[in-house]
């Protein structure tokens, strides 16, 4: 068939970033993305043009993966956060608003924007030798032997999402339920290359929040089975019981189309067929002493009924999630076909029990050793628990990472304006070398940096959205905010009590400057104070990994979209 329309040629659109509409569309993301960071942040709602599912989040993974952009440079950006994001949990609106920032900053300079990059690249390894130091002012250790900190990175995520609609006991309770489910996938016994755990997220909805548990095992619903009947389970000589754990379905369904043909004889019933070879099945489970079977699919009712007449508990319909848990848990092996049974593939359990939770029933798996966990996850509605899931997921990934990486970042903007006063302090003692081997001046350098700290002080003041000032300190670098309603010439000391993390008090002798400002902030004279402190004294910690990573992803997508030239769109 002829083309009906000559295909037209690509489009080609030159100095893509000074074109008034992709300024506006990213100041517009910019705003967005500001408008939903830290504590205080304020929520968005997402659906679609056609109705159906409302998302109330301020949460950056909820929001990129639901807003969609027409120009290819911003696709680039919440690409790069988005995948930052999947790698690491948290951080996503601070590395989206610090890179928004970045490129609104430096595209502002009258510099090259090749030059631009060198300088950015060398700043951004100034900051990531300093955090990677001993001598870091804003980095804290983290001890696994005390709980403080631990608790703190916890709280510090869940005080961050509002639209989980958590107040303080209940953010309290859950800390110590995350935190103890997290305990609970750490190894007992450590080896050379040992696995965490994992913890399954249980929904129960419309419950008090302070009703969520943890438990030990694994919690598999079934509906059908009775609180009222005691177990008989069949269990070794060891008192264990044996678990089979199958991956294939147990039904007794016939061959599908898509899987050949098959010949059959006259006479011979498939259904019959399929059912004996069921039946023989549960026949070895007998006779290898199984006492729990488990089936991600659906089990035939009668074999059900001959596993039962032998004291055998058969759980089926348990769904693809749980197959990797349950492995880890019990040793199993999972089975994929019911014509081979080898006796390696079982696992073994310390127990089972019934468990009833809020009108819902569940077989509850008790492993010889903990190393999954199920946390029974309560919220008053669909919208605020599934914001809440988010958050617990965010809070147990920031562990595991933490585990690796035993640091943490002061929260609070704290970081950022430490940082930004790190970087204007160094750059003066720069030698003339330095300059020359990036081919550039000390002028355009300093313009960068300027750019640059700015940038960094603009996502600390992002945590402000109720109007006030935003302050520094001249001594240690930290963030301040003073409550809206004040004048500009009052006496910062007593309108100020903590800084942002909570480590600083304004009891000291300390002075402060203004944070926002059109020409940027004053350089600090001479090396920035640093102070030992107490980890109980922490009211906000960041992920190390997850800031650092995001810091990185910021300044390099930045980088990447300054250095484009064109952009190229088919038009067919």
């Amino acid at each position: 068939m002829s083309r009906l329309e000559a295909k037209k040629p690509p489009l080609f659109i030159s100095e893509a970033l000074t074109k008034e509409t992709l300024s506006q569309s990213l100041s517009l993301l910019s705003r967005i993305l500001k408008s939903c960071y830290g504590p205080a942040g304020r929520l968005k709602q997402l659906h679609n043009g056609v109705g159906g599912y409302v998302c109330t989040t301020s949460q950056s993974s909820a929001i990129l993966s639901r807003l969609s952009v027409s120009h290819p440079v911003l696709s680039v950006l919440m690409a790069s956060v988005q995948n930052h994001v999947s790698r690491f949990s948290d951080c996503g609106l601070f590395t989206g608003v610090l890179c928004c920032s970045l490129i609104e900053n430096f595209k502002s300079l009258n510099v090259a924007s090749c030059t631009v990059i060198k300088i950015s690249k060398h700043l951004l390894s100034l900051c990531m030798d300093y955090l990677k130091s001993e001598a870091c002012g804003c980095r804290v250790s983290v001890d696994f032997g005390s709980l403080e900190t631990l608790l703190c990175l916890v709280r510090s995520v869940l005080t961050s999402k509002p639209a989980c609609m958590l107040n303080k006991p209940e953010v309290d309770h859950l800390t110590t339920l995350i935190l103890k489910a997290f305990l609970f996938t750490v190894p007992c016994h450590v080896e050379t290359n040992a696995v965490l755990g994992k913890c399954i997220i249980v929904p129960v909805k419309g419950r008090r929040v302070v009703d969520s548990t943890v438990l030990p095992g694994l919690l598999i619903e079934t509906p059908e089975i009775q609180l009222a009947k005691p177990l008989a389970v069949k269990r070794t000589c060891s008192d264990l019981i044996k678990i089979a754990l199958f991956c294939v379905s147990m039904s007794g369904d016939l061959f599908s189309p898509e899987e050949g043909t098959i010949t059959v004889h006259h006479g011979i019933s498939l259904e019959t067929a399929e059912l004996n070879q069921l039946l023989d099945v549960g026949k070895q489970l007998v006779n290898d002493e199984v006492g729990l079977v488990v089936c991600q699919k659906v089990i035939h009712p009668s074999l059900k009924q001959y596993l039962k007449d032998n004291s055998i508990m058969a759980v089926d319909r348990a769904g693809l999630s749980l197959m990797e848990p349950l492995s880890q848990m019990t040793g199993s092996k999972p089975i994929a076909s019911i014509h081979s049974l080898s006796p390696s593939c079982y696992g073994s359990l310390k127990d089972v029990r019934v468990e009833s939770f809020a009108s819902k029933r569940f077989v509850h798996l008790i492993p010889n050793d903990t190393v999954v966990c199920s946390l029974l996850l309560c919220n008053r509605n669909e919208t605020a628990w599934d914001e809440l899931k988010r958050a617990c997921e965010t809070a147990e990934h920031v562990l595991q990472l933490t585990i690796k990486e035993p640091l943490a970042l002061l929260g609070g903007g704290c970081t950022e304006t430490h940082l930004a006063s790190y970087i204007r302090h160094k750059i003066c003692n720069l030698s003339a070398s330095s300059f020359k081997d990036m081919d550039c001046s000390r002028t355009q350098y300093q313009l960068v940096a300027d750019g640059f700290c700015r940038s960094l002080e603009s996502v600390a003041c992002s945590l402000n959205h109720d109007g006030g000032e935003v302050l520094t300190d001249m001594v240690y670098g930290h963030c301040w905010f003073v409550p809206s309603g004040f004048p500009s010439v009052s006496n910062w000391s007593d309108l100020v009590s903590k800084c942002g993390c909570g480590i600083n008090g304004s009891t000291e002798n300390l002075n402060w400057r203004l944070l926002q400002g059109p020409l940027g902030s004053p350089v600090i004279q001479g090396c920035l104070k640093d102070r030992s402190v107490k980890v109980a004294d922490f009211l906000a910690l960041d992920c190390f990994a997850a800031k650092c990573s995001g810091l990185q992803v910021a300044l390099e997508t930045a980088n990447l979209i300054l250095d484009i030239s064109y952009v190229i769109k088919d038009q067919n």
